[in-house]
């Protein structure tokens, strides 16, 4: 108990609620599927989001002390659901960091490992906020999740 919460009172102190990161550059393709293996019913066109190429830079070393093992970080959009009741999240990629080494992301032209579809067909018409999520998984302790600050409006086409 006095470990993980000694850390995080490390973690306070090199104020980790509030690194700073950018995301630019970013190509979204939107295509419609008609093929049941991406959600299709009955021939129904679906609406399929992916990103062909991003540009992202980040200094996550306030992320890490003694007792973190490793940090998820992942790049995410956030757009409006259905009527504008609730907002949907989607994850288009995502990587592990072992070591204080790699906690600082200078990445360039980066695909994206994940699509997705929209079960109410509404990318092609809607805009959505890029941002840069993590988790931090210590080595004693509870998780602790978070997202960097800063983040780039895209439209999708």
């Amino acid at each position: 108990m006095l470990i993980a919460v000694s850390s995080y009172l490390q973690l306070n102190l090199n104020d980790y609620q509030s690194v700073p990161s950018t995301v630019s550059n970013i190509d979204t393709i939107t295509t419609l599927k008609y093929s049941r293996n991406f959600g299709s019913k009955n021939r129904e066109a679906k609406e399929n989001i992916r990103i062909s190429s991003f540009d992202l830079s980040a200094d996550l070393t306030p992320l890490f002390n003694w007792n973190t093992k490793q940090i998820f970080v992942y790049l995410l959009m956030e757009y409006e659901g259905y009527n504008g009741l609730s907002s949907s999240k989607i994850t288009f990629w995502d990587n592990i960091i072992h070591d204080k080494s790699e906690a600082i992301l200078d990445l360039n032209s980066v695909k994206g490992k994940y699509s997705c579809w929209d079960v109410n067909n509404n990318f092609s018409s809607n805009h959505g906020v890029m941002k840069l999520g993590w988790n931090i998984q210590p080595h004693v302790g509870l998780l602790l999740w978070g997202e960097t600050k800063g983040s780039t409006e895209i439209n999708l086409l």
